[in-house]
């Protein structure tokens, strides 16, 4: 996290997922003065998120405690609950703990910012509803675009036209058949479920189906993964050197590392990086054209792998803007873009008036 001296803080956003918490503060004047991301393995217990919850508290800025809060959330999807309704009421309810009930407000998409007791009434509108705060933000800022979040787990394809939200779906399975969620990310998605097979040095080679590499695997040997997005073990839980990440992606196609130089493993990490991309490329050509854009509306860059947004948008023939173009920071923040819907709630919360 990166922070200047600044005005009080007014709002803070929370953005509670299944792997990670992230949160953001947002000054008096509007500007996003503090932005972080800490791991947060839901799965294990909810004193996962305690524990999350005291670390991000302690590095925002003095006074942040004192601020209101607003909230989103695509935690309850954790397997440590027994449905979506469950995860909401036990993650509202650990927020509602720490930070208190008159400071805390619950993003429920449409309905807007609710207080605790009465999101526990609308726990369909509040799940997974990170997205649509994203959106929102976007749909104010800029008008018409395509939001284009690629995280550590999922990407999120959402059309805004006409300062609105121009999706077809709201819940996961509404947007996974539309196209608008893809479960694929830059970090913990398991290479077995990019594809069956790949092309790799002349040969169409079957995967193996085991969690042997995951992404941040392809990302750490193309150069482009960011080590703060890095927070969880590989999934041999060994080292995370390139020479690591190789291993790993060697045994994807049975082979061991010492094989073939580190070069023919950077390539391999080249094809997944392909495979990757395309499978985002057709989701987001499936939105456009439902949605009817401008062919000029840019894809907006957000997320741990923003870095993938460019290569797309010039695939479709589009511009591309950052996130951060689109908010007010009074510091180079940078993990903005990564905490994106943490900074959407607070600015969105701070400019309703919750």
């Amino acid at each position: 996290m990166n922070a200047v001296d600044v005005a009080e803080v007014a709002h803070v956003g929370w953005d509670i997922g299944g792997a990670h918490l992230k949160v953001a503060a947002v000054d008096t004047r509007g500007c996003a003065v503090a932005a972080l991301q800490v791991p947060c393995a839901l799965w294990r217990g909810i004193g996962q998120l305690e524990s999350a919850l005291d670390q991000a508290l302690s590095a925002l800025p003095a006074g942040a405690i004192a601020a209101r809060h607003a909230a989103t959330m695509t935690g309850e999807l954790a397997d440590l609950f027994a449905d979506r309704e469950e995860g909401v009421q036990r993650i509202v309810a650990a927020m509602r703990q720490r930070l208190g009930e008159p400071a805390l407000r619950v993003f429920a998409g449409e309905r807007g910012f609710l207080d605790p007791e009465l999101a526990l009434r609308h726990t369909a509108e509040v799940a997974s509803a990170n997205w649509l705060a994203t959106a929102g933000l976007i749909a104010l800022r800029l008008g018409e675009g395509l939001l284009v979040d690629i995280g550590s787990t999922t990407a999120d394809l959402v059309a805004v036209r006409d300062h609105r939200v121009a999706a077809s779906g709201r819940t996961d399975f509404e947007r996974l058949v539309s196209g608008e969620l893809v479960y694929t990310g830059v970090v913990r998605t398991s290479l077995m479920a990019l594809a069956d097979a790949i092309e790799f040095e002349g040969l169409r080679i079957p995967l193996m189906a085991e969690h042997f590499a995951t992404t941040a695997d392809v990302y750490r040997l193309t150069g482009e993964l960011d080590e703060s997005c890095d927070q969880y073990a590989a999934a041999d839980s060994a080292e995370k050197s390139p020479q690591g990440s190789a291993r790993r992606l060697a045994r994807m196609i049975g082979r061991d590392a010492h094989e073939r130089p580190l070069a023919s493993w950077q390539q391999l990490a080249g094809v997944f990086r392909t495979v990757q991309i395309e499978r985002i490329r057709r989701a987001a050509q499936q939105v456009l054209l439902r949605s009817r854009i401008g062919l000029q509306a840019p894809l907006v860059a957000v997320g741990s792998g923003a870095f993938l947004v460019p290569e797309l948008a010039s695939q479709l023939h589009r511009p591309v803007i950052t996130f951060a173009h689109l908010v007010d920071s009074c510091a180079e923040l940078s993990a903005l873009s990564m905490c994106a819907p943490a900074v959407a709630v607070a600015m969105l919360a701070q400019q309703t008036g919750r």
